[in-house]
């Protein structure tokens, strides 16, 4: 049973990090190179529910994986620290799908009624660069929490 859990544990971390990757490194640059700046916008929007919903997801279950995991190693310490550092990425990916991208579309919306390019509003790039930042955040942390699984899972 314990190589069922180490398995969906590191599939699920897998799965997230690997979102946070394509979409960071692939999805949102070949939008905005794709399509024009509003065009754009619009295709990541769409894309960025699901992508905080499934973060959300995969970062629970990885914090909860960790803690399994930990409960019935001879070390637990790594897997503590995997699952502190995967409750960080979590409460960054919570912070970015619960406060942030909703304020950002709200924005977005008011932004295209008036007849502004949301680009080109400091309010939008602030909420953008907050996004970025803890996007960067839920993968460091998801990084780091792999680097203490990895550890853990040697033993």
């Amino acid at each position: 049973m314990r190589g069922v859990l180490r398995y969906a544990y590191l599939l699920v971390l897998g799965v997230w990090l690997g979102t946070i990757v394509c979409f960071s490194f692939v999805v949102a640059p070949v939008a905005f190179r794709a399509f024009g700046p509003m065009q754009a916008g619009e295709v990541v929007g769409a894309v960025l529910g699901p992508y905080y919903r499934l973060g959300r997801i995969a970062g629970v279950l990885a914090v909860v994986g960790a803690l399994l995991l930990g409960r019935g190693a001879t070390a637990r310490r790594p897997w503590q620290a995997a699952a502190a550092a995967h409750a960080i990425g979590l409460a960054a990916t919570l912070w970015a799908g619960t406060v942030v991208f909703p304020a950002t579309q709200r924005l977005r919306a008011a932004l295209h009624a008036e007849g502004t390019a949301p680009a080109s509003n400091p309010e939008f790039a602030r909420l953008h660069r907050r996004a970025v930042g803890l996007n960067g955040v839920a993968l460091i942390a998801g990084l780091v929490g792999l680097g203490c699984a990895s550890a853990a899972l040697r033993e």
